[in-house]
């Protein structure tokens, strides 16, 4: 059977906390409430952002995604992790969601959150729960509520001080200033960066997997802050990441991507901040499967980079889906790369082939034909349907849970569900 139970490399052990462990009577009242507090909690979240933002409007102008505030998936993803975290408190006392709290603070720390909101942040979602709950909001379900509230902030402020430790920074003080040194037309829709730090002192490290948050300020005077895969091996001085222009259509969405291809070039400057991002790829040399949809071949190629590098012995299967080749982002690179690994093999789908393309590889990914090896390692990136798609086809291989990693772009909403489909 391909896959075999493994301990994920990806959970950030050298962050691991004590046992999170709600009291007694604060874990009777969550499990007694969760049901309600379940039912609830879109209406909870969507409110405490809306009190959030009335009390610190400059949040959503310069530090909250405004594009996922509009589109509502924010709110899910909030909503998703306070259900997951509470339901672990008193589903399995004694343990810890580590995926849950790991994915959170790299995001955190990629945007330079501090110690200091959180308290920002317990006053309006403790309002806000009061508010919706009415008069089935008592003293002790408050209370017990909180004490969910502060486990799970103070378990992301230790993450996230570690995180920041590790980097060499201040704490929330990731920033420093970038210069774009080149400007690469990928496809119609996506352009690379190559930047460098402008200070002249040495680029921070990273791990194959991880990205670095771009802060713009747009034409209204907000400053927005967007992640991007680097696509780099580990180690090099000049950082490369692509962008995909959005579908900018009404609202916010896109305006980043959008300020990047449209006033961002070579001599400019960028606010970038340190690396960070805990789906990344393991130093051992287990075989690999590394499956990507469209911009999520980003961090898959500077795993590729870093594979080559360290000369990897074993398999390395790369799995692509793409709208057509012209709209294939970083294929070169991939190609490159893959000939430079010793058992290297590339497979590839496009929804609109051209040419004398296999009928076999036209449309969606089908990995019944791909012979996986023993001990497979899988990384997945791109949307969630695809993703999931090829989680299911891995597990029916027999490829263990535990060697499926992911990387999503945006707010996480596969990996707070509950029912056993996160990573």
């Amino acid at each position: 059977m391909p896959g075999s139970p493994t301990m994920p490399h990806n959970t950030n052990l050298r962050y691991k906390l004590g046992p999170l462990m709600l009291t007694q009577k604060s874990a009777e009242t969550v499990r007694a409430t969760l049901p309600a507090v379940g039912e609830a909690i879109d209406t909870i979240t969507d409110l405490f952002y809306r009190k959030l933002f009335a009390a610190h409007p400059e949040l959503l102008r310069n530090l909250f995604n405004r594009a996922n505030q509009a589109a509502g998936t924010q709110r899910q993803a909030l909503a998703g992790a306070i259900a997951a975290f509470a339901t672990a408190l008193v589903e399995r006392p004694g343990t810890r969601p580590d995926a849950l709290l790991n994915r959170i603070a790299h995001k955190h720390a990629s945007l330079g959150v501090s110690a200091a909101q959180y308290p920002v942040v317990h006053r309006h979602l403790s309002a806000a729960i009061a508010e919706v709950l009415g008069d089935a909001a008592t003293e002790e379900v408050t209370a017990a509520w909180d004490e969910v509230y502060w486990l799970m902030a103070d378990a992301l402020i230790q993450i996230e001080r570690g995180l920041y430790a590790e980097q060499g920074v201040l704490v929330g003080g990731t920033w420093r200033q970038w210069q774009v040194i080149e400007r690469v037309r990928e496809t119609a829709d996506v352009v690379t960066f190559r930047i460098r730090p402008a200070d002249g002192r040495r680029a921070p490290a990273f791990t194959a997997g991880q990205y670095i948050s771009v802060r713009v300020e747009l034409a209204d005077g907000a400053h927005q802050i967007r992640q991007y895969s680097l696509t780099n091996a580990p180690g090099a001085t000049v950082r490369s990441f692509s962008v995909k222009r959005a579908d900018t259509g009404e609202g916010p969405a896109g305006e980043v991507s959008g300020h990047l291809h449209d006033h961002v070039h070579e001599g400019d400057a960028l606010t970038v901040s340190a690396p960070f991002g805990d789906t990344v790829l393991d130093t051992t040399d287990a075989p690999l499967l590394l499956a990507s949809a469209g911009i999520g071949c980003t961090p898959m190629v500077a795993m590729l980079e870093d594979l080559a590098a360290r000369g990897h012995q074993a398999p390395v299967i790369a799995v692509h889906a793409d709208r057509s080749p012209a709209d294939h982002a970083l294929r070169a690179d991939q190609e490159r790369l893959i000939t430079k690994l010793a058992r290297g093999t590339a497979h590839i789908w496009y929804e609109r082939p051209e040419g004398d393309w296999p009928a076999g590889r036209t449309g969606l990914v089908d990995l019944s034909g791909i012979e996986l090896p023993d001990g497979v390692q899988a990384y997945l990136c791109g949307p969630l349907p695809f993703m999931r798609s090829v989680r299911t086809q891995l597990l029916e291989r027999g490829v263990h849970p535990s060697a499926i990693h992911y990387e999503v772009f945006g707010p996480d909403l596969w990996l707070t569900r509950d029912d056993g489909e996160g990573r």
